[in-house]
């Protein structure tokens, strides 16, 4: 049976792509988002470049226990195993801690890192039940090893996830699932960093043209992130070239992040 990937999150920016590109790897792929539409859509694609079923579009919301627990069983149902969890769902509100609204800090710590946990549980279930030595990868940034400066509430769930993926690793080793977290770069051309350009600039006392500049030049490879370079490091902890990696948490910073 052809190896399936579930995307959580896969409807739109980063994790559409990360969908196509694990079909283009040979996965058949379960693209799961908040917004069906967009989950149908980017599976559609996929079907039509790759032929038909070779994904599916499915709606959750990955903070809900009772949706991921569906999503899950139809995931089951549709494709009949899973081989790799990629949880990309995120979210970030940038303020000052002074002005950091609690439904936002709550908000940050729901997507970030309580619907990793949910959907890390339920696929768990199915790759244990079928004796699938699984990969469980999480989508996670930088900001998950140093602090962010106007970015409590991502910074603090980011955190959180690494102490999650090295404890899933533990509970899952004997299975043979492995689980990493992927630290990401400033990704420049993501909607979610564009969108922070003005609260960026302002605690920066830059111009919002300048902002993207100041990024690269913290980067001692003079660059952004780029969704390839995410794409390129999932494929390889998917594989089983990396069998005897677990509990990892990957920079994917251009030497920005270095431990």
């Amino acid at each position: 049976m052809e190896q399936v990937a579930v995307v959580i999150g896969g409807g739109q920016t980063l994790g559409a792509f990360l969908s196509e590109g694990l079909a283009d790897a040979g996965y058949k792929v379960a693209v799961a988002d908040i917004n069906e539409a967009n989950a149908r859509q980017v599976a559609g694609g996929i079907n039509r470049r790759y032929g038909e079923g070779r994904a599916g579009g499915f709606q959750v919301d990955a903070t809900d226990e009772q949706s991921v627990v569906a999503l899950a069983e139809a995931v089951d149902r549709h494709f009949g195993q899973v081989n790799a969890l990629v949880y990309s769902a995120g979210i970030a509100r940038a303020a000052p801690i002074t002005h950091f609204q609690l439904n936002d800090f709550d908000l940050s710590l729901q997507v970030n890192l309580v619907g990793y946990f949910l959907c890390a549980r339920e696929f768990s279930k199915l790759m244990i039940r079928d004796g699938v030595a699984g990969r469980i990868i999480q989508i996670n940034s930088k900001s998950g090893k140093v602090g962010s400066k106007h970015n409590a509430g991502y910074s603090a769930a980011k955190f959180g996830g690494v102490g999650l993926t090295q404890s899933l690793a533990l509970d899952l080793a004997e299975y043979g699932i492995t689980v990493h977290s992927l630290m990401l770069g400033n990704l420049l051309k993501s909607p979610m960093f564009q969108s922070l350009i003005p609260q960026y600039a302002d605690k920066l006392g830059l111009k919002p043209d300048q902002v993207e500049q100041y990024y690269v030049d913290k980067v001692p490879l003079k660059r952004g992130c780029d969704y390839q370079d995410v794409l390129n490091v999932l494929l390889f902890y998917t594989s089983d070239k990396a069998s005897y990696c677990t509990g990892q948490s990957i920079n994917i910073t251009g030497g920005q992040v270095m431990f």
